[in-house]
């Protein structure tokens, strides 16, 4: 598996860094995940060669460039139609809601807790993680390696169990310094992604969703030691092999 890093921007986006927005690549089949903010017109590959989406939740910085997507697949003369959209059902009725119709370029399948689909040689699986609206997390799984995305979420839950031995964690870190100190506990801060990735044995961890305002070194280096072993960032326009 491939990780190209489209956007890892917490919140919002800046110049040079969009928000959410990965495409997980496996042989011919690619599946982005995510679509924050500046992603659509970020994606590594013509947006034509994109099998299937995946939205991990309703809240802007993760699926607001759905609409750039739909607007380049529906409006010309040959649309896209039916592309895999998977994501929970509270992000669909948003979308239909927005749009005051069902967009034909998406054939959607409501996700949550325990459900798995499979593409090619890429199998995904989802488990609802701990944030203020319906959000999953996601397992990526081929050639007997693997990745878990924790998209948005706070430490609460079981969530961290679908994690378990995995070669990469991907996971958000929208804070910095002591849990106690959290303005907002649905998300993490580095050090409790540093200690997750610690307790689930994941190889390698990797962090995103780190605000623009935040210093990201000090990111790492508050999860380096809590993980005990070196961190990497999601840079935008950079990909990893799991």
């Amino acid at each position: 598996m491939r990780v190209h890093v489209v956007g890892s921007s917490g919140t919002f986006p800046v110049a040079g860094k969009p928000a959410a927005g990965y495409v997980v690549e496996q042989g011919d089949v690619r599946v982005w995940c995510d679509a924050g903010p500046g992603t659509f017109m970020s994606l590594p590959v013509d947006p034509d060669l994109i099998d299937a989406v995946v939205l991990s939740h309703q809240h802007p910085d993760h699926c607001a460039d759905v609409f750039a997507a739909y607007h380049a697949w529906t409006y010309r003369p040959e649309p896209r139609e039916n592309v895999p959209l998977l994501a929970p059902q509270a992000v669909w009725d948003r979308i239909v809601s927005f749009l005051e119709k069902e967009p034909e370029c998406f054939a959607f399948t409501p996700v949550w807790n325990g459900d798995e689909v499979q593409y090619g040689a890429l199998r995904v699986s989802f488990v609802e993680t701990d944030h203020s609206v319906p959000t999953v997390g996601s397992r990526w799984e081929a050639n007997n390696r693997s990745l878990f995305y924790t998209a948005d979420t706070g430490p609460a839950g079981r969530w961290d169990e679908h994690a378990a031995g995995v070669n990469v964690l991907l996971s958000e870190a929208s804070y910095q310094g002591e849990p106690s100190h959290k303005v907002y506990s649905q998300h993490l801060t580095a050090s409790e992604a540093g200690a997750i990735a610690r307790r689930v044995a994941a190889d390698q961890l990797v962090l995103t969703h780190i605000p623009p305002y935040l210093d990201p070194t000090r990111s790492v280096a508050e999860a380096e030691a809590a993980f005990g072993r070196p961190v990497r960032l999601a840079v935008p326009g950079t990909s990893f092999d799991v």
